[in-house]
């Protein structure tokens, strides 16, 4: 039997386990991925059992982020990357939301990650705000969640060099989240998450919501303003030509 692209599970009483394992496509933002994902949130909202939520991938993928074809639409101006709010999930999500990202986060996919109220990395894994690598500036609230969850000279640095950084190195750098080998990850999420499993429901939620209102109330500012700058550096010839080149690398 083939398994679900999104998988949610009841791992212990009041955690729920999404996990993206969508391994033909390296948990890249397929249609079925998203639609995945937006379905899994949506459940969660209705059941009142649910405390915490990981939020997963499989193996040694977090996520990859948009798919080579996702981008050559946003370049054609088939849609615009806030017609899929994937972003938000997490963060509109009203319990808290565990990134246990032991795989890879690539553009995107890190960016998804970083919605999470508590994350951990990996230590040999890769993480990449990787839109400037194509010569499109970020997207997906990255110009506000990054500065928020990294501090802004990390931030900054990521988003203009479009550049690579391990786990270990990011640790390095002070990221001021748990970061474990790679193996560890899920065990130190499930901890966490025990943790926050402990407390009272209707005071988890209250506290999220006053916690991550300022991010909510500021997102879509940020968005507005990351739409505005794809409408004057999507759609150059060089970035259809670096998609169709160097996606993948």
């Amino acid at each position: 039997m083939t398994e679900p692209i999104v998988d949610v599970a009841t791992l212990e009483p009041g955690i729920v386990q999404v996990r993206m394992q969508d391994r033909a496509n390296k948990n890249t933002f397929t249609e079925e991925l998203i639609a995945g994902l937006t379905a899994a949130f949506a459940g969660i909202r209705e059941r009142a059992d649910c405390k915490v939520v990981i939020l997963t991938g499989y193996d040694h993928y977090f996520s990859s982020g948009g798919t080579q074809a996702g981008l050559r639409d946003l370049f054609e101006g088939r849609y615009q990357f806030s017609d899929k709010d994937l972003y938000s999930l997490a963060l509109n999500c009203p319990v808290p939301v565990v990134a246990a990202m032991g795989g890879h986060g690539i553009g995107g996919g890190f960016v998804l990650g970083m919605f999470a109220d508590v994350i951990v990395l990996g230590r040999e894994s890769v993480y990449t705000a990787n839109f400037m690598k194509y010569g499109f500036t970020p997207g997906m609230g990255s110009t506000l969640i990054l500065p928020n969850k990294l501090g802004f000279a990390l931030a900054e640095e990521m988003m203009l060099t479009a550049a690579t950084y391990r786990g270990e190195e990011l640790q390095r750098r002070g990221v001021p989240f748990a970061v474990v080998p790679r193996d560890a990850v899920a065990g130190h999420a499930l901890e966490l998450a025990r943790t926050l499993a402990e407390k009272p429901r209707v005071s988890l939620m209250t506290l999220k919501d006053h916690l991550v209102a300022p991010l909510r109330a500021e997102l879509a500012r940020h968005v507005g303003q990351e739409l505005a700058m794809h409408a004057v550096t999507f759609h150059q010839r060089e970035v259809r030509e670096r998609i169709d080149t160097v996606f993948g690398q």
